[in-house]
């Protein structure tokens, strides 16, 4: 068995033993270098995935309902959220968007089949967004998107499972809440000494984040690794 059926296995094992009554299973899924940085800077763009981890990312999109970034995702990268080097349908595209900074140009707001889901705390009754739903939560006025509101409403409108790309604010925001249940890494064989994919995460033995059982394979030159979320001090 490759490794793409090895991953798509195990995820669909995964998602359907999950249990929530309020939110979606949610895997996260990234490429950083071995040090651990996505990019040299914030802001700046570097490709560190390999062609066969980047079919495999595709692969990982096809299997979940939504697909998830930050608004910073989509500043730096314009990215497409679809895809493309797999066969499979399009998950729908989510961003969370405080300040609904979302370009009127993004790739993302001429989605092939989907309307670009923008969630926001911000009144928006005056932007017009083209080809993107604006959709306030409860809290308006607070300086983030509260997960817990978003991922419920996620739920509400269908979205069973979520794959969270990006960025380091949003990945490391999912992980302090304790909101992962899997994970699918890429680790690519450079050293950039760059800015890291996650943040201030941890500060007591208590809030330790574990990849057990952990899975690791090569394709191509890359490193993949994948396995379950656990949270705490290991017995």
């Amino acid at each position: 068995m490759n490794i793409n059926q090895q991953i798509e296995d195990w995820l669909t094992t995964r998602k359907e033993s999950f249990q929530s009554g309020n939110r979606p299973f949610i895997t996260l899924s990234y490429a950083q270098s071995w040090d651990g940085s996505i990019t040299t800077r914030r802001g700046q763009t570097v490709m560190l995935s390999g062609a066969d981890s980047q079919c495999l990312t595709h692969q990982l999109r096809s299997l979940h309902d939504g697909l998830l970034v930050g608004i910073e995702t989509v500043l730096s990268d314009d990215p497409q959220l679809t895809v493309r080097e797999w066969q499979g349908d399009n998950p729908q595209p989510i961003v969370l968007d405080t300040l609904i900074r979302m370009p009127k140009t993004a790739r993302l707001c001429q989605h092939p089949d989907k309307q670009c889901w923008i969630l926001t705390t911000r009144n928006h009754s005056d932007i017009e967004l083209s080809g993107a739903e604006i959709i306030p939560l409860s809290d308006t006025g607070s300086e983030s998107v509260p997960l817990d509101a978003a991922l419920q409403l996620l739920l509400e409108r269908g979205i069973k499972s979520l794959m969270v790309e990006g960025g380091a604010t949003v990945i490391s925001a999912f992980l302090r809440a304790r909101l992962v249940d899997a994970v699918v890494m890429t680790v690519a064989p450079v050293l950039l000494g760059g800015y890291k994919a996650i943040n201030d995460l941890v500060t007591t033995r208590d809030e330790r984040v574990h990849i057990d059982p952990l899975f690791t394979k090569l394709l191509g030159n890359d490193l993949i690794v994948w396995g379950d979320i656990q949270y705490g001090i290991r017995s």
